[in-house]
């Protein structure tokens, strides 16, 4: 349950129905798994997994929700085999060339024979609607997978105003003083991991792993005009990270301090440790954040 990714997007409205009024709309596109002839499903699907059949679950303010996707799996590799054998077969059968309108034709059908038999993979995307900071955070690595689940819960609530995290300042500009100047963020240390990329139209890139980000091989990089675009820190001792150049958050871990508080606090069952580890995630979250933009200028306005 607890994130290791994050995307985040503003609510440009206080998210205003309720638990129950939000799981009745989710129903109307709960998840199923796909039908012989097609090639992908998504849906919502309770975040509780097998313990509840809610599709919504809200702990102090704070909304879980989770899409699931599911596709049939169909190797590229296979497909083109089977289209190539089958053309050999016509050629020798009928002494001409099949042309590429007539293997394509050949792999629409071939799909077409494989669809009710293939294999299914499925996948879940997590994503949490917090009312009191007014974001939606959304567990993904990739921008594509955050906004199929945006997509999905605008097109089950009918509109969704949010837009993706903008900030004051570029992230590349701020991450680049931090490795000159750790000494001004406080609460943050960095780790030992950063990216760097040449601001040329070269754009040659430089990954820095288990490294001394202090190091003056790294400041040489910087000396030389090239800028920090992705850079791991931790915050607090409490939570530490990757951030992206699009300020998405990766490698997300929540560290001994709030392990502990979750170790430490009475859970009667499966559903009360989720609803502890939830409400400890968002918290942790809503602390975190404010303090993160802070360092970026804030939240561009709107206008």
């Amino acid at each position: 349950m607890w994130f290791k990714n994050l995307r985040i997007y503003q609510l440009l409205k206080p998210f205003a129905l309720s638990e129950e009024e939000l799981q009745i709309q989710l129903a109307e596109r709960e998840f199923r798994s796909c039908g012989s002839m097609e090639p992908a499903t998504l849906g919502w699907t309770s975040p509780l997994g097998r313990r509840s059949d809610r599709l919504a679950h809200e702990v102090n303010a704070s909304i879980m929700l989770c899409l699931r996707q599911e596709e049939k799996v169909l190797p590229a590799s296979v497909v083109r085999e089977m289209v190539e054998e089958k053309a050999v077969l016509i050629e020798e059968a009928e002494a001409r060339q099949v042309s590429r309108r007539e293997k394509g034709e050949i792999r629409d059908e071939i799909i077409q024979d494989l669809m009710p038999r293939a294999f299914t993979k499925s996948a879940r995307i997590y994503a949490m609607i917090d009312r009191t900071s007014g974001w939606i955070l959304v567990d993904a690595a990739s921008a594509n997978k955050a906004e199929a689940l945006l997509g999905l819960l605008r097109e089950t609530l009918g509109s969704l105003p949010v837009r993706p995290l903008d900030v004051a300042v570029a992230p590349p500009s701020v991450m680049t003083e931090w490795v000159r100047r750790p000494e001004q963020y406080g609460d943050f240390v960095l780790q030992d991991s950063c990216e760097l990329q040449d601001t040329s139209d070269e754009k040659a890139i430089v990954r820095c792993k288990g490294h001394d980000l202090g190091a003056q091989e790294v400041l040489n990089h910087l000396d030389a005009g090239k800028q920090v675009v992705k850079l791991a820190v931790e915050w607090n001792e409490r939570l530490s990270c990757m951030i992206e150049p699009d300020l998405a958050l990766k490698r997300i871990k929540f560290l001994d301090i709030i392990q502990e508080e979750a170790a430490d606090s009475v859970a009667e069952d499966d559903i009360a440790r989720f609803d502890v580890d939830f409400s400890l995630m968002a918290l942790e979250f809503r602390r975190f954040l404010p303090r993160l933009l802070e360092l970026f200028g804030g939240v561009q306005d709107e206008n």
